[in-house]
This record gives C-alpha cells, sequence and structure tokens, in this order.
C-alpha cells in the first residue's frame, strides 16, 4: 500500500459503503416478493411517519432526486399506494398520502426489513448497538457541519 493510499480494511468510510451496499442487497431480496424496491419501501414508510409530505421532500428523505421521485409518485399511485392531490393546497407542493392498500403493502414491507435489520444486529450486544447508533450519528453530524 502506498502511503497515499486507503488501508480499506480498516477505512470506516469503505466499511460503511460495504455495509450500506449489504444492507441494500438484503432489503432488496426481502422486498422482492412484495414487488417493491428500497426507494418505494422507503417513500411508504416516510408517509406512514409524516403523512402529506410533498414530492420534494419524499425526494429528499429517500436519498433520490425529485424527478426520481416524480416517476416512483407516478407509478406507486398507478398501483394504488398513495394519492395526490390534483391541487397544491398551498403554493405548489402536491401532499401525498397512503392508501389503505399502500399502508396494507407497508405492514409487510416493514416486517420483512426488520428482520434485516434483526439478522445484521444479531452479533451485537444492546450496548453495542446503542454505541453504533450514537457513532453513526456523530459522523452524520461531523459531515454536514460546515465548520
Amino acid at each position: 500500500m502506498s502511503q497515499e493510499g486507503i488501508d480499506l480494511t480498516t477505512s470506516l468510510g469503505y466499511l460503511l459503503k460495504e455495509a450500506s451496499s449489504a444492507l441494500r442487497v438484503a432489503m432488496e431480496a426481502a422486498l422482492r416478493p412484495m414487488e417493491l424496491t428500497v426507494t418505494q419501501y422507503s417513500c411508504l414508510e416516510l408517509l406512514a411517519q409524516r403523512p402529506g409530505l410533498s414530492n420534494s421532500e419524499l425526494a429528499r428523505g429517500a436519498f433520490v432526486t425529485r424527478q426520481s421521485m416524480s416517476v416512483l409518485l407516478q407509478a406507486m399511485e398507478h398501483d394504488g399506494y398513495v394519492t395526490r392531490a390534483a391541487e397544491a393546497p398551498i403554493g405548489r407542493a402536491l401532499p401525498t398520502l397512503l392508501t389503505p392498500r399502500g399502508s396494507e403493502v407497508l405492514r409487510a414491507a416493514s416486517a420483512a426489513v426488520r428482520s434485516v435489520e434483526k439478522r445484521m444486529l444479531s452479533g451485537m450486544t444492546a450496548a453495542q448497538q446503542a454505541a453504533a447508533l450514537t457513532s453513526l450519528r456523530s459522523m452524520i453530524a461531523g459531515l454536514r457541519d460546515e465548520g
């Protein structure tokens, strides 16, 4: 390894990316029987927790572009998972809501995702899990600080 290089076996950034990739693959496999993608699941979960979010707010929460979210919402509306107002009540943002069908599929999807997370954390004690949450929040805050 050169002096300027990064040792991938000890690089937290690389290991976080590897963990993220492994988590996404496991979530995709768990959601496949419901014919949902990870992004669709994220959107449904966000709407369950914060009904009425706009396209832009959903895009930020699901880590996709507004254009991608717009296409995704059209498909989810067509599938009967969400409904959007024809006109914006205020400004230009169209609030999105879960339909009963969306809530139903979300219950099954949430259970599948919880099982993936449980598997991911199975080798950690409660104290290690709490420390990991604290560490991850600290890393996020450190990167978001413009300092």
